[in-house]
Protein backbone atom coordinates (compact mmCIF):
# COMPACT_ATOMS: atom_id res chain seq x y z
CA UNK A 1 0.00 0.00 0.00
CA UNK A 2 0.84 3.46 -0.50
CA UNK A 3 1.01 6.31 1.76
CA UNK A 4 3.00 8.63 0.35
CA UNK A 5 2.34 8.38 -3.33
CA UNK A 6 -1.09 9.41 -4.90
CA UNK A 7 -2.61 9.37 -7.79
CA UNK A 8 -0.26 11.94 -9.52
CA UNK A 9 3.23 11.32 -7.28
CA UNK A 10 3.94 12.93 -4.17
CA UNK A 11 1.63 16.26 -3.48
CA UNK A 12 1.09 18.88 -0.83
CA UNK A 13 2.19 21.93 0.94
CA UNK A 14 5.34 23.10 0.20
CA UNK A 15 7.72 23.15 3.57
CA UNK A 16 4.93 21.06 5.49
CA UNK A 17 4.37 17.37 5.81
CA UNK A 18 4.96 15.34 3.11
CA UNK A 19 6.35 18.36 1.21
CA UNK A 20 9.31 19.17 2.95
CA UNK A 21 12.97 19.08 1.64
CA UNK A 22 13.68 16.16 4.64
CA UNK A 23 11.28 14.35 2.21
CA UNK A 24 12.55 15.24 -0.71
CA UNK A 25 15.69 14.17 -0.31
CA UNK A 26 14.86 11.00 1.47
CA UNK A 27 11.93 10.50 -1.84
CA UNK A 28 15.37 10.75 -4.10
CA UNK A 29 18.09 8.79 -1.91
CA UNK A 30 15.48 5.38 -2.27
CA UNK A 31 14.21 6.05 -5.31
CA UNK A 32 17.65 5.73 -6.82
CA UNK A 33 18.52 2.91 -5.04
CA UNK A 34 15.29 0.97 -6.35
CA UNK A 35 15.66 2.52 -10.05
CA UNK A 36 19.34 2.90 -10.67
CA UNK A 37 21.16 0.08 -12.62
CA UNK A 38 24.61 -0.91 -11.62
CA UNK A 39 26.30 -1.77 -15.43
CA UNK A 40 27.22 1.47 -15.63
CA UNK A 41 27.16 5.24 -14.00
CA UNK A 42 23.68 6.04 -13.17
CA UNK A 43 22.07 9.51 -14.49
CA UNK A 44 18.68 11.44 -12.97
CA UNK A 45 16.96 14.58 -14.92
CA UNK A 46 15.05 16.85 -12.90
CA UNK A 47 12.90 19.40 -14.36
CA UNK A 48 10.13 21.59 -12.34
CA UNK A 49 7.64 24.45 -12.73
CA UNK A 50 7.86 28.38 -11.66
CA UNK A 51 6.56 27.68 -8.03
CA UNK A 52 9.05 29.66 -5.63
CA UNK A 53 9.38 26.48 -3.49
CA UNK A 54 11.34 24.68 -6.69
CA UNK A 55 13.90 26.31 -5.52
CA UNK A 56 14.13 24.59 -2.40
CA UNK A 57 13.27 20.85 -3.78
CA UNK A 58 15.47 20.95 -6.63
CA UNK A 59 18.77 20.76 -4.78
CA UNK A 60 17.15 18.88 -1.98
CA UNK A 61 16.57 15.91 -4.44
CA UNK A 62 20.01 17.07 -6.19
CA UNK A 63 21.59 16.64 -2.98
CA UNK A 64 19.79 12.62 -2.16
CA UNK A 65 20.57 11.65 -5.52
CA UNK A 66 24.60 12.42 -5.53
CA UNK A 67 24.80 11.18 -2.09
CA UNK A 68 23.99 7.84 -3.55
CA UNK A 69 26.51 8.18 -6.57
CA UNK A 70 24.04 9.16 -9.32
CA UNK A 71 24.74 11.92 -11.76
CA UNK A 72 22.02 14.89 -11.96
CA UNK A 73 20.88 16.53 -15.09
CA UNK A 74 18.79 19.89 -14.04
CA UNK A 75 16.65 21.15 -16.93
CA UNK A 76 15.24 24.02 -14.87
CA UNK A 77 11.49 24.93 -15.68
CA UNK A 78 10.20 22.45 -18.26
CA UNK A 79 6.68 20.53 -19.20
CA UNK A 80 6.57 17.49 -17.55
CA UNK A 81 5.99 15.65 -20.92
CA UNK A 82 9.52 17.08 -21.51
CA UNK A 83 10.90 15.72 -18.74
CA UNK A 84 9.54 12.25 -19.85
CA UNK A 85 10.90 12.82 -23.23
CA UNK A 86 14.60 13.92 -21.77
CA UNK A 87 14.60 11.40 -19.85
CA UNK A 88 14.53 8.84 -22.51
CA UNK A 89 16.35 11.05 -24.77
CA UNK A 90 19.91 11.17 -22.45
CA UNK A 91 19.54 7.83 -21.12
CA UNK A 92 18.66 8.31 -17.89
CA UNK A 93 17.53 5.91 -15.20
CA UNK A 94 15.21 8.08 -13.70
CA UNK A 95 13.10 11.18 -14.16
CA UNK A 96 11.74 13.79 -11.64
CA UNK A 97 9.31 16.45 -12.32
CA UNK A 98 8.58 19.09 -9.12
CA UNK A 99 5.34 20.50 -10.08
CA UNK A 100 2.15 20.12 -8.54
CA UNK A 101 0.04 20.76 -11.85
CA UNK A 102 -2.64 22.80 -11.80
CA UNK A 103 -3.01 23.02 -7.77
CA UNK A 104 -2.17 26.97 -6.85
CA UNK A 105 1.51 28.40 -5.91
CA UNK A 106 1.74 27.03 -2.32
CA UNK A 107 1.68 23.39 -3.37
CA UNK A 108 4.05 21.26 -4.86
CA UNK A 109 4.99 17.69 -5.59
CA UNK A 110 6.63 15.30 -6.97
CA UNK A 111 6.53 12.95 -9.94
CA UNK A 112 8.80 10.32 -10.67
CA UNK A 113 9.34 8.25 -14.44
CA UNK A 114 11.10 5.50 -15.44
CA UNK A 115 14.23 4.94 -18.09
CA UNK A 116 11.53 4.42 -20.56
CA UNK A 117 9.68 7.74 -20.01
CA UNK A 118 6.27 6.43 -18.43
CA UNK A 119 5.79 7.41 -14.63
CA UNK A 120 6.53 4.78 -12.42
CA UNK A 121 3.86 1.76 -11.56
CA UNK A 122 2.10 1.43 -7.87
CA UNK A 123 3.98 -1.27 -7.06
CA UNK A 124 7.34 0.88 -8.21
CA UNK A 125 6.15 3.80 -5.74
CA UNK A 126 5.40 1.16 -2.95
CA UNK A 127 8.99 -0.45 -3.18
CA UNK A 128 10.48 2.94 -3.25
CA UNK A 129 7.94 4.04 -0.07
CA UNK A 130 8.95 0.86 1.67
CA UNK A 131 12.68 1.69 1.40
CA UNK A 132 13.23 4.83 2.26
CA UNK A 133 15.04 5.73 5.33
CA UNK A 134 17.09 2.92 4.77
CA UNK A 135 20.80 4.01 5.70
CA UNK A 136 22.67 1.44 2.88
CA UNK A 137 23.38 2.71 -0.44
CA UNK A 138 25.19 5.89 0.31
CA UNK A 139 28.54 5.79 -1.68
CA UNK A 140 32.09 6.94 -0.04
CA UNK A 141 33.09 10.54 -0.94
CA UNK A 142 35.15 9.46 -4.39
CA UNK A 143 32.33 8.65 -5.97
CA UNK A 144 29.43 11.02 -5.55
CA UNK A 145 27.30 11.92 -8.64
CA UNK A 146 27.74 15.28 -10.33
CA UNK A 147 25.11 17.87 -11.07
CA UNK A 148 24.90 20.38 -13.98
CA UNK A 149 22.55 22.01 -16.19
CA UNK A 150 21.53 21.33 -19.17
CA UNK A 151 21.62 24.65 -21.16
CA UNK A 152 19.98 23.98 -24.00
CA UNK A 153 16.87 21.56 -23.16
CA UNK A 154 14.20 24.17 -23.97
CA UNK A 155 15.37 24.01 -27.99
CA UNK A 156 15.23 20.04 -27.49
CA UNK A 157 11.69 19.92 -26.39
CA UNK A 158 10.46 22.58 -28.78
CA UNK A 159 12.47 20.62 -31.70
CA UNK A 160 10.80 17.74 -30.46
CA UNK A 161 6.94 19.10 -30.28
CA UNK A 162 7.59 21.04 -33.73
CA UNK A 163 8.43 17.23 -35.33
CA UNK A 164 4.69 16.12 -34.20
CA UNK A 165 3.00 18.94 -36.68
CA UNK A 166 2.74 17.40 -40.02
CA UNK A 167 5.99 18.08 -42.20
CA UNK A 168 5.19 20.77 -44.90
CA UNK A 169 2.18 22.19 -43.01
CA UNK A 170 2.47 25.85 -41.37
CA UNK A 171 0.19 27.77 -38.73
CA UNK A 172 0.55 30.46 -40.92
CA UNK A 173 -2.84 33.27 -41.12
CA UNK A 174 -3.94 31.43 -37.70
CA UNK A 175 -4.07 33.87 -34.35
CA UNK A 176 -3.83 32.13 -31.68
CA UNK A 177 -4.00 33.26 -27.82
CA UNK A 178 -1.73 30.82 -25.62
CA UNK A 179 -2.06 30.80 -21.84
CA UNK A 180 0.83 29.52 -20.42
CA UNK A 181 -0.63 29.24 -16.81
CA UNK A 182 2.99 31.49 -15.50
CA UNK A 183 3.59 27.51 -15.67
CA UNK A 184 6.75 25.55 -17.12
CA UNK A 185 5.36 25.92 -20.63
CA UNK A 186 5.55 30.05 -20.67
CA UNK A 187 8.75 30.57 -23.29
CA UNK A 188 8.49 27.15 -24.75
CA UNK A 189 5.31 26.90 -25.84
CA UNK A 190 4.82 30.47 -27.43
CA UNK A 191 7.65 29.85 -29.37
CA UNK A 192 6.52 26.28 -30.80
CA UNK A 193 3.83 28.30 -31.96
CA UNK A 194 5.77 31.48 -33.65
CA UNK A 195 8.45 29.07 -35.14
CA UNK A 196 5.51 27.35 -36.98
CA UNK A 197 4.07 30.62 -38.48
CA UNK A 198 1.27 31.31 -35.77
CA UNK A 199 0.75 34.81 -34.87
CA UNK A 200 0.29 34.41 -31.24
CA UNK A 201 -0.84 36.58 -28.57
CA UNK A 202 0.80 35.26 -25.14
CA UNK A 203 -0.52 35.54 -22.04
CA UNK A 204 0.25 33.82 -18.11
CA UNK A 205 3.62 33.93 -19.47
CA UNK A 206 5.45 36.16 -16.46
CA UNK A 207 5.85 33.73 -14.13
CA UNK A 208 6.59 35.58 -10.37
CA UNK A 209 6.67 32.11 -8.27
CA UNK A 210 3.59 33.29 -6.90
CA UNK A 211 1.16 33.45 -9.53
CA UNK A 212 0.96 29.63 -11.14
CA UNK A 213 -2.36 29.25 -12.21
CA UNK A 214 -3.82 32.23 -10.92
CA UNK A 215 -6.63 32.81 -12.57
CA UNK A 216 -5.39 31.50 -15.67
CA UNK A 217 -4.49 28.43 -17.49
CA UNK A 218 -6.85 24.78 -18.39
CA UNK A 219 -8.08 25.27 -14.70
CA UNK A 220 -9.35 28.84 -15.10
CA UNK A 221 -9.86 29.79 -18.51
CA UNK A 222 -12.39 32.90 -18.11
CA UNK A 223 -9.31 34.74 -19.40
CA UNK A 224 -8.66 32.90 -22.34
CA UNK A 225 -12.18 33.32 -23.24
CA UNK A 226 -12.12 36.79 -23.07
CA UNK A 227 -8.48 36.89 -24.79
CA UNK A 228 -9.74 35.30 -27.93
CA UNK A 229 -12.99 37.83 -28.13
CA UNK A 230 -11.19 40.65 -27.57
CA UNK A 231 -8.72 40.07 -29.66
CA UNK A 232 -10.55 38.34 -32.75
CA UNK A 233 -8.16 35.39 -32.60
CA UNK A 234 -9.20 31.93 -34.23
CA UNK A 235 -8.84 29.83 -31.34
CA UNK A 236 -7.31 29.88 -27.83
CA UNK A 237 -4.88 26.94 -26.03
CA UNK A 238 -4.88 26.53 -21.98
CA UNK A 239 -2.09 24.65 -20.72
CA UNK A 240 -1.79 24.16 -16.90
CA UNK A 241 0.80 24.46 -14.67
CA UNK A 242 2.51 21.81 -15.77
CA UNK A 243 1.43 22.08 -19.06
CA UNK A 244 0.68 17.91 -19.60
CA UNK A 245 -3.36 19.87 -19.79
CA UNK A 246 -5.11 20.98 -22.67
CA UNK A 247 -8.21 23.36 -22.62
CA UNK A 248 -9.16 24.91 -25.85
CA UNK A 249 -11.58 28.09 -26.73
CA UNK A 250 -13.01 28.25 -30.09
CA UNK A 251 -13.21 31.40 -31.96
CA UNK A 252 -17.00 33.00 -30.26
CA UNK A 253 -14.94 32.04 -26.42
CA UNK A 254 -16.54 28.90 -26.23
CA UNK A 255 -14.64 26.25 -24.03
CA UNK A 256 -13.20 22.66 -25.95
CA UNK A 257 -13.05 20.20 -23.60
CA UNK A 258 -10.63 16.78 -23.28
CA UNK A 259 -13.88 15.11 -24.43
CA UNK A 260 -14.32 16.88 -27.77
CA UNK A 261 -10.54 16.79 -28.12
CA UNK A 262 -10.54 12.97 -27.69
CA UNK A 263 -13.16 12.84 -30.02
CA UNK A 264 -11.60 15.17 -32.83
CA UNK A 265 -8.60 13.66 -32.86
CA UNK A 266 -9.88 10.34 -32.88
CA UNK A 267 -12.24 11.23 -35.85
CA UNK A 268 -8.82 12.45 -37.21
CA UNK A 269 -7.08 9.35 -37.04
CA UNK A 270 -9.58 6.62 -37.69
CA UNK A 271 -9.81 7.90 -41.32
CA UNK A 272 -6.39 7.99 -41.98
CA UNK A 273 -6.05 4.69 -40.77
CA UNK A 274 -3.92 6.14 -37.71
CA UNK A 275 -6.12 5.09 -34.95
CA UNK A 276 -5.10 1.91 -33.37
CA UNK A 277 -6.90 -1.13 -32.78
CA UNK A 278 -10.01 1.59 -33.25
CA UNK A 279 -9.67 2.26 -29.43
CA UNK A 280 -10.28 5.04 -27.42
CA UNK A 281 -9.40 4.97 -23.95
CA UNK A 282 -10.70 7.95 -21.54
CA UNK A 283 -12.10 7.36 -18.18
CA UNK A 284 -15.10 7.03 -15.46
CA UNK A 285 -15.48 10.93 -15.87
CA UNK A 286 -16.05 11.04 -19.67
CA UNK A 287 -19.36 12.25 -20.87
CA UNK A 288 -21.94 9.40 -22.31
CA UNK A 289 -22.04 11.97 -25.27
CA UNK A 290 -18.43 10.48 -26.24
CA UNK A 291 -19.39 6.80 -25.67
CA UNK A 292 -22.26 6.76 -27.80
CA UNK A 293 -20.53 9.06 -30.18
CA UNK A 294 -17.62 6.43 -30.34
CA UNK A 295 -20.33 3.66 -30.76
CA UNK A 296 -21.65 5.25 -34.13
CA UNK A 297 -18.04 5.62 -35.20
CA UNK A 298 -17.10 2.04 -34.87
CA UNK A 299 -14.65 3.44 -31.98
CA UNK A 300 -14.46 1.19 -28.69
CA UNK A 301 -14.23 3.60 -25.93
CA UNK A 302 -12.62 1.96 -23.08
CA UNK A 303 -12.77 3.56 -19.56
CA UNK A 304 -9.83 3.88 -16.59
CA UNK A 305 -9.71 5.14 -13.27
CA UNK A 306 -8.99 8.89 -13.46
CA UNK A 307 -5.53 9.92 -13.25
CA UNK A 308 -3.65 10.36 -16.50
CA UNK A 309 -1.44 7.13 -15.61
CA UNK A 310 -4.09 4.99 -15.75
CA UNK A 311 -5.23 5.95 -18.41
CA UNK A 312 -2.11 5.17 -20.02
CA UNK A 313 -1.57 1.66 -18.35
CA UNK A 314 -4.90 0.85 -19.79
CA UNK A 315 -3.89 2.40 -22.97
CA UNK A 316 -0.54 -0.11 -22.85
CA UNK A 317 -2.78 -2.70 -21.89
CA UNK A 318 -5.10 -2.42 -25.06
CA UNK A 319 -1.99 -1.23 -27.50
CA UNK A 320 -4.09 1.61 -27.83
CA UNK A 321 -2.46 5.34 -29.18
CA UNK A 322 -4.81 7.73 -27.89
CA UNK A 323 -6.55 8.12 -24.75
CA UNK A 324 -7.50 10.91 -22.46
CA UNK A 325 -9.57 13.15 -19.60
CA UNK A 326 -11.83 16.01 -20.17
CA UNK A 327 -9.95 17.52 -17.87
CA UNK A 328 -7.48 18.40 -20.76
CA UNK A 329 -4.71 15.56 -20.24
CA UNK A 330 -4.38 13.93 -23.95
CA UNK A 331 -2.11 10.85 -24.36
CA UNK A 332 -0.87 10.51 -27.97
CA UNK A 333 1.45 7.51 -27.51
CA UNK A 334 2.78 7.61 -30.90
CA UNK A 335 4.65 10.77 -29.67
CA UNK A 336 4.59 11.14 -25.70
CA UNK A 337 4.66 8.61 -22.63
CA UNK A 338 2.51 10.94 -21.06
CA UNK A 339 0.10 14.09 -21.13
CA UNK A 340 1.28 16.75 -23.27
CA UNK A 341 -0.87 19.78 -23.33
CA UNK A 342 0.72 21.55 -26.56
CA UNK A 343 1.22 18.23 -28.41
CA UNK A 344 -2.27 17.22 -28.43
CA UNK A 345 -2.86 21.64 -29.31
CA UNK A 346 -0.83 21.41 -32.02
CA UNK A 347 -2.47 17.85 -33.41
CA UNK A 348 -5.90 20.59 -33.41
CA UNK A 349 -4.27 23.38 -35.19
CA UNK A 350 -3.21 20.87 -37.83
CA UNK A 351 -7.24 19.71 -38.19
CA UNK A 352 -8.48 23.27 -38.57
CA UNK A 353 -5.15 24.38 -41.33
CA UNK A 354 -5.69 20.97 -43.16
CA UNK A 355 -9.98 21.23 -43.04
CA UNK A 356 -10.03 25.09 -43.43
CA UNK A 357 -12.86 24.78 -40.25
CA UNK A 358 -13.40 27.02 -37.93
CA UNK A 359 -12.36 25.57 -34.17
CA UNK A 360 -15.73 25.65 -33.25
CA UNK A 361 -16.64 23.03 -35.62
CA UNK A 362 -13.28 21.11 -35.60
CA UNK A 363 -14.16 21.06 -31.25
CA UNK A 364 -17.93 20.27 -31.72
CA UNK A 365 -18.06 16.27 -33.02
CA UNK A 366 -20.83 15.16 -30.12
CA UNK A 367 -23.63 16.55 -28.11
CA UNK A 368 -22.91 16.10 -24.83
CA UNK A 369 -25.37 14.95 -22.31
CA UNK A 370 -25.91 17.70 -19.26
CA UNK A 371 -23.32 17.07 -16.48
CA UNK A 372 -22.31 18.82 -13.40
CA UNK A 373 -19.72 18.36 -10.69
CA UNK A 374 -19.12 19.54 -7.34
CA UNK A 375 -16.80 19.27 -4.94
CA UNK A 376 -16.88 18.87 -1.39
CA UNK A 377 -14.57 19.22 1.15
CA UNK A 378 -13.32 17.29 4.42
CA UNK A 379 -10.80 17.59 7.11
CA UNK A 380 -10.47 14.62 7.52
CA UNK A 381 -11.17 10.76 5.82
CA UNK A 382 -14.67 11.80 3.95
CA UNK A 383 -17.48 9.48 5.79
CA UNK A 384 -18.45 8.07 2.33
CA UNK A 385 -20.08 4.79 4.57
CA UNK A 386 -22.77 7.18 6.31
CA UNK A 387 -26.15 5.93 5.75
CA UNK A 388 -27.15 9.46 4.97
CA UNK A 389 -24.97 9.44 2.26
CA UNK A 390 -25.24 6.00 0.95
CA UNK A 391 -29.27 6.62 0.70
CA UNK A 392 -28.74 10.29 -1.03
CA UNK A 393 -26.64 8.35 -3.77
CA UNK A 394 -28.97 5.62 -4.20
CA UNK A 395 -31.78 8.13 -4.88
CA UNK A 396 -30.07 10.21 -7.49
CA UNK A 397 -29.44 6.97 -9.00
CA UNK A 398 -32.93 5.91 -9.13
CA UNK A 399 -34.26 9.11 -10.13
CA UNK A 400 -31.92 9.31 -13.12
CA UNK A 401 -32.24 5.63 -14.31
CA UNK A 402 -30.80 4.33 -17.05
CA UNK A 403 -30.84 7.43 -19.12
CA UNK A 404 -28.09 9.03 -16.65
CA UNK A 405 -25.70 7.56 -14.28
CA UNK A 406 -23.86 9.06 -10.78
CA UNK A 407 -19.95 9.24 -9.80
CA UNK A 408 -18.77 9.45 -6.75
CA UNK A 409 -14.83 9.94 -6.01
CA UNK A 410 -12.54 10.87 -3.65
CA UNK A 411 -9.52 13.02 -5.32
CA UNK A 412 -6.01 11.61 -5.66
CA UNK A 413 -4.54 15.25 -5.14
CA UNK A 414 -6.50 17.02 -2.82
CA UNK A 415 -9.33 16.63 0.20
CA UNK A 416 -12.07 16.56 -1.70
CA UNK A 417 -15.16 14.12 -2.62
CA UNK A 418 -16.26 14.73 -6.02
CA UNK A 419 -19.96 14.45 -7.26
CA UNK A 420 -21.00 14.14 -10.36
CA UNK A 421 -23.54 13.24 -12.30
CA UNK A 422 -25.13 13.31 -15.72
CA UNK A 423 -28.34 12.36 -17.80
CA UNK A 424 -31.20 13.34 -20.12
CA UNK A 425 -31.70 17.16 -18.69
CA UNK A 426 -30.02 19.55 -16.78
CA UNK A 427 -32.87 19.52 -13.99
CA UNK A 428 -32.12 15.93 -12.99
CA UNK A 429 -28.69 16.40 -13.30
CA UNK A 430 -28.54 19.50 -10.56
CA UNK A 431 -31.28 17.51 -8.52
CA UNK A 432 -29.03 14.24 -8.50
CA UNK A 433 -26.19 16.41 -7.42
CA UNK A 434 -27.84 18.27 -5.29
CA UNK A 435 -28.87 15.85 -3.05
CA UNK A 436 -25.64 14.02 -2.73
CA UNK A 437 -23.96 17.41 -1.72
CA UNK A 438 -26.44 18.08 0.75
CA UNK A 439 -25.95 14.85 2.56
CA UNK A 440 -21.89 15.34 1.97
CA UNK A 441 -22.46 18.85 3.66
CA UNK A 442 -24.37 17.27 6.81
CA UNK A 443 -21.83 14.72 7.43
CA UNK A 444 -19.72 17.59 7.68
CA UNK A 445 -18.52 18.66 4.15
CA UNK A 446 -17.44 22.26 2.98
CA UNK A 447 -17.99 23.62 -0.39
CA UNK A 448 -15.14 23.75 -2.72
CA UNK A 449 -16.37 24.63 -5.71
CA UNK A 450 -17.69 23.16 -8.56
CA UNK A 451 -17.93 23.24 -12.06
CA UNK A 452 -20.10 22.70 -15.57
CA UNK A 453 -18.33 20.14 -17.50
CA UNK A 454 -19.98 20.01 -20.61
CA UNK A 455 -21.85 23.48 -21.45
CA UNK A 456 -19.91 26.63 -20.54
CA UNK A 457 -22.00 30.15 -20.56
CA UNK A 458 -21.87 31.27 -23.60
CA UNK A 459 -20.32 34.42 -25.32
CA UNK A 460 -20.59 37.16 -27.76
CA UNK A 461 -19.00 36.48 -31.44
CA UNK A 462 -15.53 37.37 -31.51
CA UNK A 463 -14.95 38.28 -34.98
CA UNK A 464 -12.54 35.83 -35.26
CA UNK A 465 -14.44 33.51 -36.70
CA UNK A 466 -12.80 34.04 -40.39
CA UNK A 467 -11.83 30.78 -42.56
CA UNK A 468 -8.53 29.92 -40.33
CA UNK A 469 -5.98 29.83 -43.32
CA UNK A 470 -6.42 33.82 -43.57
CA UNK A 471 -5.47 36.49 -41.57
CA UNK A 472 -2.76 38.81 -40.40
CA UNK A 473 0.59 37.86 -40.13
CA UNK A 474 2.54 39.27 -37.32
CA UNK A 475 5.75 38.37 -36.65
CA UNK A 476 7.33 39.55 -34.33
CA UNK A 477 8.65 37.69 -31.64
CA UNK A 478 6.12 38.10 -28.95
CA UNK A 479 6.67 38.47 -25.32
CA UNK A 480 6.95 34.91 -23.77
CA UNK A 481 9.62 34.03 -26.60
CA UNK A 482 13.01 34.08 -25.30
CA UNK A 483 15.43 36.03 -27.58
Amino acid sequence: MRKLFGTDGIRGQANAAPMTAETAMAVAIAAGKVLRQNHHRPRVVIGKDTRLSGYMFEPALAAGFTSIGMDVVLLGPMPTPAVAMLTRSLRADLGVMISASHNPHHDNGIKLFGADGFKLSDELEAEIERVIGDPDGRVSPDKLGRARRLEDAPGRYIEIAKATFPKGLRLDGLKVVVDCANGAAYRVAPTVLWELGADIVPIAVDPDGFNINRACGATHVEALQAAVVTHGAHVGLALDGDADRLQLVDENGRLIDGDQVLASIARVWKAEGRLRKDTVVATVMSNLGLERWCERAGIVLARAKVGDRYVLETMRELDANLGGEQSGHVILADYATTGDGLIAGLQMLATMIQSGKRASEVGHVFDPFPQLLENVRFAGAPPLDDPRIEAAIAASRDALGREGRVLIRKSGTEPLVRVMAEGPTAAAVKSAVGGIVEALLAAGGTMAGGRKASAPAPMAEAGGGANPVSGPQKRARPRGIAE
